[in-house]
């Protein structure tokens, strides 16, 4: 008796919503990929190697993201930067630079781990390939050029010019060193030539609008 009360009882919680559903109230699903959810700013997406507004890349070769993945899906292997026509601020820079998507887990330990925020994360999320070889992003499809357009993996692809793909800049920007209260609303990190939002993420209340007037709002 005691499982057949359960079993009426869950049936009405989901006849319930599924009414809801059909009349329009509540409704949380979408017609996806016709539409799409806003990401948070702190999405977990596609990576990217960002370039100094200079134009030159922040990836100095030190393979400290390669060391704190724990899907061993990165390969960074650096050289020697030429004195003449250097790539990178420092001596080294990233000569090879291999992600395996197939194998990443999104936890963004990289992003944590680069000393320079050479790698950040992007709002895209959809990267489903038919081979494994297109699996495998190489520095050529993860570093942004020289006016900041990142490169889609497949250019002819729908997606390439989503606005998905150039948010570069908002899983670093939403970290504040240390998570100390003194650093909020300021901006510890260098931009890029593109022309995301690179100033230092708003306070919690003002996110949420706490303690804004009507005369705020106008």
């Amino acid at each position: 008796m005691g499982v057949l009360s359960e079993l009426i009882k869950g049936l009405k919680v989901t006849g319930g919503t599924m009414l809801r559903t059909i009349g329009g109230s509540g409704a949380v699903t979408i017609e996806y990929p016709k539409e799409m959810r806003p990401k948070p700013q702190r999405f977990h997406g596609r990576h990217v190697l960002n370039r100094y507004p200079d134009g030159m890349e922040k990836c100095i070769g030190c393979e400290l993201c390669a060391g704190a993945c724990p899907a061993k899906c990165i390969y960074v292997r650096g050289t020697d930067n030429d004195p003449e026509a250097p790539t990178s601020p420092g001596e080294r820079f990233g000569f090879v630079y291999e992600i395996n998507m197939l194998r990443c887990i999104f936890c963004a330990l990289c992003v944590e781990a680069c000393p320079t925020e050479a790698i950040t994360m992007t709002h895209l999320f959809e990267m489903s390939t038919t081979n494994r070889e297109d699996g495998i992003y190489t520095k050529e499809t993860l570093l942004m050029d020289e006016t900041g357009k990142v490169p889609h993996m497949f250019p002819d692809d729908e997606l390439a010019d989503m606005d998905e793909l150039q948010v570069a800049d908002g899983w670093v920007r939403a970290a504040a060193p240390n998570g100390l209260a003194s650093y909020e609303g300021v901006r510890m990190w260098q931009g890029t030539p593109n022309e995301a939002n690179w100033d230092p993420e708003p306070s919690q209340d003002i996110r949420d609008g706490v303690g804004q007037t009507e005369e705020d709002d106008g």
